[in-house]
């Protein structure tokens, strides 16, 4: 088919996003804590919380970008991967060249916002769009949060073009795949190195961002079941006899009670048991301040504190070849669904999306709020 003919298919890359600068800290903890996904609280007040809390942050938030550069690198990483799909999807020796495919990038907290982006998927005279959350495990605080707001700047713009939306992936096998890859690396170097020392074979961690357990019981959100099932999908794929492995949940704040166990609670059980541990970024696909910082630095400095004697850490899938495949895959496995079963619903914001894991992302409950 010529390239003339082929028609054109946004994919949309949603993500959180992150300050560029110091200054756009504050704003960005604002624009965080003011989603209705995050404080379920009915404005005024959401917004009057929301103030009061990004300005209290700020200061400690500004000395932890300050550690990597004074700025989020979360953009320039996700733009990579936009590039690398959308090179992917029109690679002349794909099975599927009926569309010209333009990756966009909508970060839901900083720039470039949903209204910007669904604004350039216009311009461009997109026919149809693929909604690819970066986040393997849905959350009604990620993807959800997202989606609602693509649909809000849609809206907008005047953007009505037929969607369709990849709410999860928890099990892909391109993602296990470049995940097991990258894992056997940082667990192999770290047996080295328990061998040295003549200790037991080291732990291995899947720390995922924490969410509060009222998202869990409260809305059916399917998140921390989904991130144990691509934890056990790795470990199923590394296939190594006799692993210790444990899920855990980073990046507690506030009094109310999380998902659990915590990755700091886990810290101090390998001190006290004298093993090492490997730890993997299991729900991010992408470097940033809860990576960086939170598990190079901060994680890593509580486990110099509390004796363990080995602490090595994955990177991220990024732009492995194999993540990048997977979305491939992810992309076209939503394409089939739009095909068949058509567009979602733009007026539905609380569900509309089809979910190809047992547990329904659809049926979890979206907090309302304007």
């Amino acid at each position: 088919m010529s390239e003339t003919t082929r028609k054109k298919r946004a994919i949309v890359l949603f993500n959180l996003g992150g300050p560029d600068s110091p200054a756009a800290v504050e704003p960005f903890l604002f624009n965080l804590f003011n989603d209705p996904a995050i404080i379920s609280l009915p404005n005024p007040f959401r917004y009057v919380l929301a103030k009061l809390i990004s300005r209290r942050r700020a200061p400690v938030a500004q000395e932890i970008y300050a550690h990597i550069g004074g700025k989020s690198p979360l953009l320039e990483l996700t733009q990579a991967q936009a590039d690398a799909l959308q090179a992917a999807l029109n690679d002349d020796n794909s099975d599927d060249t009926q569309y010209e495919n333009r990756c966009f990038i909508a970060m839901r907290y900083w720039k470039p916002f949903a209204n910007d982006t669904a604004a350039e998927v216009k311009a461009w005279g997109a026919e149809e769009q693929i909604l690819l959350p970066l986040y393997p495990q849905f959350s009604t605080t990620t993807s959800g949060s997202s989606v609602k707001d693509w649909k809000r700047a849609c809206h907008q713009v005047g953007l009505s073009a037929p969607i369709k939306t990849a709410c999860c992936y928890p099990t892909n096998p391109g993602f296990i795949d470049a995940s097991a890859e990258m894992i056997r690396a940082g667990y192999d170097k770290a047996v080295a190195k328990a061998d040295d020392l003549g200790i037991a074979k080291p732990r291995l961690l899947f720390s995922a961002h924490g969410v509060p357990k009222a998202v869990i019981t409260k809305r059916g959100d399917p998140y921390q079941s989904q991130i144990e099932k691509t934890s056990a999908a790795v470990v199923e794929k590394l296939g190594i006899a006799g692993l210790d492995w444990k899920v855990c949940y980073q990046s507690r704040v506030g009094p109310m009670e999380w998902i659990g166990p915590s990755t700091e609670d886990e810290i101090e059980r390998a001190g006290k048991d004298g093993v090492g541990l490997v730890i993997v970024p299991i729900a991010f696909v992408t470097e940033h301040s809860e990576t960086l910082v939170e598990l190079d630095i901060e994680y890593g400095e509580l486990a110099h504190e509390k004796n363990v004697p080995i602490y090595e850490r994955v990177r991220t899938v990024c732009s492995h070849p194999k993540f990048i495949d997977g979305l491939v895959s992810v992309v076209k496995q939503t394409q089939i669904e739009l095909d068949q079963n058509g567009s979602d619903d733009y007026t539905v914001e609380t569900r509309g999306w089809w979910c190809p894991d047992e547990h329904s992302c659809a049926v979890a409950k979206q907090p309302g709020g304007a």
